[in-house]
């Protein structure tokens, strides 16, 4: 019996093992496809590679990287599904990677997080549901974290590009 928990623990241990190497994989081929991106349009960026949770997160950083993230952060999200495509080009597997460029979603998610922090308190404060302007996938989830932490629900409507979330009492 105790050898067949060692066994249980230590395919439990591999598999962790194993996900954390295939994010690793993921994170260097998305780094090298980066890499080659910024050598064909001349910039200058540095590339850190990290494990943010269960996804793989690359980001750039830069002083002239602006036109990588575009109005409202457009030109990162195309940026990123096609960093996603090489990924799953080399791998076969789905990617969960989150780009970042000069820390543009770290900011957004600041953001976004004091914007669920007031739709939250709206929605105690009325008794109402709170309607949010529309917003990217990741801003969304960044949004429905913060409203699960508060002890609310809240769920997204619409159609792509207009989704929103809104936000329940």
């Amino acid at each position: 019996m105790q050898n067949t928990d060692t066994a249980e623990e230590s395919a439990g241990t591999n598999s962790g093992d194993d996900r954390l190497k295939a994010l690793e994989a993921e994170s260097d081929i998305a780094a090298d496809y980066l890499e080659e991106l910024l050598d064909i349009a001349d910039l200058d960026g540095d590339i850190d590679m990290d494990i943010d949770g269960d996804r793989a997160a690359v980001s750039i950083v830069g002083a002239e990287l602006n036109n990588l993230v575009g109005e409202n952060g457009k030109v990162l999200e195309a940026l990123q599904e096609l960093t996603r495509l090489a990924v799953y080009r080399e791998t076969g597997e789905r990617s969960r990677l989150m780009l970042d460029v000069s820390n543009y979603r770290a900011n957004r998610k600041a953001e976004l997080e004091e914007v669920g922090r007031k739709a939250v308190e709206e929605a105690k404060a009325t008794g109402t549901p709170v309607r949010l302007d529309p917003m990217t996938p990741f801003e969304r989830k960044v949004v429905h974290d913060v409203v699960a932490a508060a002890g609310l629900t809240s769920e997204s409507e619409g159609e792509e590009p207009r989704r929103r979330v809104v936000i329940q009492p």
